[in-house]
């Protein structure tokens, strides 16, 4: 998920009902236009101005795990309350409650055992599904990552990647012996091939092609490409490889959003189980020199670029801040050369070409990290929504 620095974490969306008919769960969603709506936002953002008639999938980020079962933020219920509304006034919404995220433990321990993965998926099943019945419609599952690549403080295993496939193998028969209608479960799983560790490969994390027969769907994370964790300046979420990227050739060609889709294809994942992601968020870095507009550069520090809402209002056509597009990565970039801040970040022209290639592609939607991100008009979210409309 979105990772504000590289040693910070973030959030996700989408809602349910049981009291009531689950009218947007009794069949999958032939598509998916969704997001990730962090509830730590909900005072500056509130659940009931969610744009629910363009969305069809809302995750709500995040329960944790803390003593091997779900557990929520003091405020959450009276959130959950919000979405029952919400749900109510727009019954096609489907919800969804994310458990996980950056920086959350736990999961490990919870997925080691059948004991433990009974305990867990049972914790979460009452409390979403029994103790806050008709706020969801189903689970996603925020890993990041099993055996490794995660932050280095949390506790990963080898037998990690076997145990998150019995992990959601147990969360689905939990969710089925609820009976009525079918509660999803979808997990979000990373493209970046830079993580904690260096160099990463999804498939030693996770058992892709028997996660794409399990899950209803994957929200692929075709972001987080260009993090701290990078060698040099670069862009959060290209769409092609470009090269004159100076990564790894054996790393770059997946680490893009066509090669991330490319990779989940030859791991088995079908096209209809891939939703693909794009961010609502920049990543900056304090680069050493002017070349290339600080592009590719040599960096001191990550700078803080903030959300879109932010780079709008704040920098987008301020003195000093100059505009690029890179042909091949079809992506906005800003400098400043005075700060020698470089910026990479989405405007609805990027996210467009984004989510025309997912419809081109035969993807099963788009999805972001995060809703709130987006400005007062929804600029990004119009241009994301576009092609599933």
């Amino acid at each position: 998920m979105f990772r504000a620095s590289p040693l910070s974490a973030l959030l996700f969306f989408t809602l349910s009902l049981s009291s009531t008919p689950l009218h947007a769960a009794d069949t999958p969603a032939a598509k998916v236009i969704g997001a990730y709506y962090p509830g730590g936002s909900a005072e500056r953002y509130p659940i009931a101005n969610i744009p629910a008639d363009t969305l069809t999938h809302l995750f709500y980020a995040f329960a944790r795990i803390e003593n091997g079962e779900c557990v929520v933020d003091a405020n959450a219920p009276e959130h959950f309350k919000s979405l029952a509304a919400l749900k109510r006034e727009h019954p096609k919404l489907t919800s969804m409650i994310s458990i996980g995220g950056w920086n959350a433990g736990g999961f490990s321990d919870a997925a080691l055992t059948e004991e433990s993965r009974q305990r867990f998926v049972a914790s979460c099943v009452a409390m979403f599904f029994k103790q806050h019945a008709g706020s969801f419609d189903g689970v996603d599952i925020d890993w990041e990552f099993p055996v490794y690549g995660g932050p280095l403080e949390i506790t990963d295993r080898p037998e990690d990647r076997r145990n998150m496939t019995l992990l959601v193998q147990e969360f689905r028969r939990q969710l089925d012996a609820l009976g009525g209608p079918h509660r999803l479960l979808t997990a979000a799983l990373p493209a970046g091939r830079v993580q904690t560790d260096g160099p990463y490969d999804p498939a030693l994390s996770y058992e892709l092609k028997a996660l794409g027969q399990a899950l209803d769907f994957i929200n692929l994370m075709t972001y987080d490409m260009g993090t701290g964790f990078s060698k040099v300046s670069t862009f959060n979420a290209p769409l092609r490889e470009v090269p004159e990227d100076p990564l790894v050739p054996t790393q770059r060609r997946w680490n893009s959003v066509e090669g991330a889709v490319r990779y989940y294809r030859e791991q088995g994942v079908p096209d209809d189980k891939l939703v693909l992601g794009v961010p609502f968020y920049g990543r900056g870095f304090k680069v050493s020199t002017d070349a290339n507009n600080g592009l590719y550069q040599s960096y001191s520090a990550p700078a803080d670029a903030g959300d879109w809402r932010r780079i709008r209002a704040e920098l987008l056509g301020k003195p000093g801040w100059q505009r690029h597009w890179h042909p091949v990565a079809q992506a906005p970039w800003l400098y400043n050369p005075v700060e020698k801040v470089f910026v990479s970040y989405e405007d609805e022209t990027s996210i467009g070409i984004r989510a025309d290639y997912a419809k081109a592609q035969n993807l099963r939607g788009v999805f972001t990290w995060e809703l709130t991100g987006d400005d007062d008009q929804g600029s990004l979210l119009k241009a994301m929504a576009a092609p599933y409309r």
